[in-house]
């Protein structure tokens, strides 16, 4: 059942911020005041939120590569505060929305939001950036989205739809992003009468997107983004769309980026464009963009492709910082096809080309030395050097990459108690990091530590919203403990004991549920 909800055309952003703008006649209506949501609250959005993520969650093309979170994160979090600063957010929102961010394997140039705050990108989206300004443009459009609640709007405006609905129609449209036919696409979305209830709410379509153009554009302005990304983003965006577009079923169409956006974009940006430093290509998004590139596609012929960019013919024409992104990728190519001596050799010549560009003692010029130090790591673990990989990795840091990259070399090594001394002091600053919490339980688990192993990866189910696997986990622990099978450990217990009672009452809850809305 999980593949049917791939995401594959960003069918969501026509229900949740009705990205159809584009493919349809100017608004014949007014947005609500901004923030109106009407009757419904926020905890409402999220709970709404909470319900199509579960589903996300289980979603195969879900990616979680500390690598590019992080890269992803590092751009998000000012946007954040950004937000916060402009009071484009409440302190409800705030305080109950998720402002969480997924990857999806998906070569499509898509980003999406969800009500609750929820977001997700594509790595077809990341592999086209030039740079870190160009994705703040894409994200701070989503977030004003959500900030915005564009959702809770719609359905205010349509009659007050209910949630349960809305709900149904998302992950309708989920479903519909799996198939590869045209007709089976339309179908999908036309079931149960969606359409109908998504057609209600085009006439703000337009509206609603020059409200997120408009708010993003401060959003990234006020975090410190180059503005000149928005227009340049656009631009791309629109070019694609214009490769990828069949003409079939045209209100599915995704981010429809209309002449009239892109001219407001550049509008906003001509008052101070003096002022304003022109765009340059970005080592570090380039670097991320073959990282995307290369994990899209793990066929050999695919990473064949990859490899050969990092040959001496290939790089003569490029700038230094796209030759940077060839040889990265061509690294990580080159080593997932288990290709060692050669994925060493193209790690040299990336060092020689960020040598290049080293110089200055700037935040985003760490951050370039860091990827490449991390590549390095990761290159190591795939050997099976994992003192190597320790080497090359910060272990003082708390940027999450360079966490995990260290617990999976300390477990690689046999070291599982370095690695959960690390991971157990990240959970409890990062309480809803399921990957961490999973990481967790493998160190625990390398150190014979079952009923803490077994606790850890039922934290993790519990964030990601699977009750059910949560219980079956925490079950499994309190009968390791009847059994006399582990040294008994009070402390363990009473938690395995709460946790589960807490599972157990999610679960009725979601259960419950689940049958009003059916």
């Amino acid at each position: 059942m999980s593949a049917l909800f791939r995401i594959k055309s960003f069918v969501i952003h026509g229900v949740v911020a009705a990205l159809m703008a584009g493919a349809l006649s100017p608004a014949a209506a007014q947005l609500p005041s901004l923030g109106d949501a009407g009757s419904m609250t926020v905890n409402a959005e999220r709970k709404l939120g909470d319900r199509v993520v579960r589903e996300i969650y289980r979603d195969p093309t879900r990616i979680d590569d500390v690598i590019l979170t992080d890269y992803v994160d590092d751009i998000w979090q000012p946007l954040l505060a950004a937000s916060r600063e402009l009071g484009e957010m409440t302190l409800e929102q705030d305080g109950r929305y998720a402002w969480r961010v997924f990857l999806f394997r998906d070569p499509t140039i898509n980003a999406f939001a969800l009500p609750g705050g929820y977001f997700g990108l594509h790595l077809g989206l990341l592999r086209m950036v030039d740079t870190r300004d160009e994705l703040a443009s894409v994200l701070g459009h989503e977030l004003s989205h959500v900030t915005q609640r564009h959702i809770a709007r719609m359905m205010e405006s349509s009659g007050r739809q209910a949630p349960w609905l809305i709900a149904a129609m998302i992950l309708g449209a989920l479903a519909a992003g799996s198939s590869r036919n045209t007709s089976d696409l339309g179908m999908a979305a036309i079931a149960g009468g969606q359409a109908l209830a998504i057609q209600n709410q085009l006439d703000f379509s337009r509206d609603m997107e020059r409200e997120a153009d408009r708010i993003g554009f401060t959003t990234m302005l006020k975090a410190g983004f180059n503005p000149r990304a928005v227009s340049s983003m656009f631009e791309k965006m629109q070019a694609a769309n214009r490769i990828n577009d069949t003409g079939s079923y045209p209100y599915l169409r995704s981010h429809p980026l209309t002449t009239e956006r892109i001219g407001a974009a550049q509008q906003r940006i001509q008052l101070d464009v003096d002022k304003l430093p022109a765009l340059q290509s970005d080592p570090l998004a380039l670097m991320m963009a073959a990282r995307a590139d290369v994990l899209l596609d793990s066929g050999i012929d695919a990473l064949r492709g990859l490899s050969t960019r990092g040959q001496a013919a290939a790089l003569e024409s490029l700038s230094p910082a796209r030759r940077a992104g060839a040889l990265y990728g061509a690294a990580l190519a080159q080593a997932r096809m288990r290709d060692f001596t050669q994925a060493q050799a193209t790690v040299q010549q990336l060092d020689t080309a960020l040598a290049g560009l080293r110089g200055n003692a700037t935040r985003h010029d760490e951050l370039v030395r860091t990827a490449g130090r991390q590549l390095e790591a990761e290159i190591a673990l795939m050997q099976g050097d994992w003192n190597r990989a320790l080497s090359r990795v910060d272990l003082q840091s708390d940027d999450r990459a360079n966490v995990m990259l260290a617990a999976r070399a300390h477990v690689a090594g046999g070291q599982g108690q370095a690695a959960m001394q690390r991971l157990q002091s990240w959970v409890t600053s990062h309480k809803q990091d399921a990957g961490a919490w999973r990481e967790l339980s493998a160190a625990l688990a390398s150190q014979g530590l079952r009923l803490r192993a077994l606790r850890a990866d039922a934290e993790a189910s519990l964030i990601e919203l699977d009750y059910t696997a949560a219980l079956d986990r925490l079950r499994a622990a309190q009968d390791l403990v009847r059994s006399g099978q582990i040294p008994r450990d009070d402390i363990e217990t009473a938690i395995v004991d709460t946790r589960a009672r807490e599972a157990q009452e999610r679960l009725r809850q979601q259960t419950l549920e689940d049958r009003v809305d059916q």
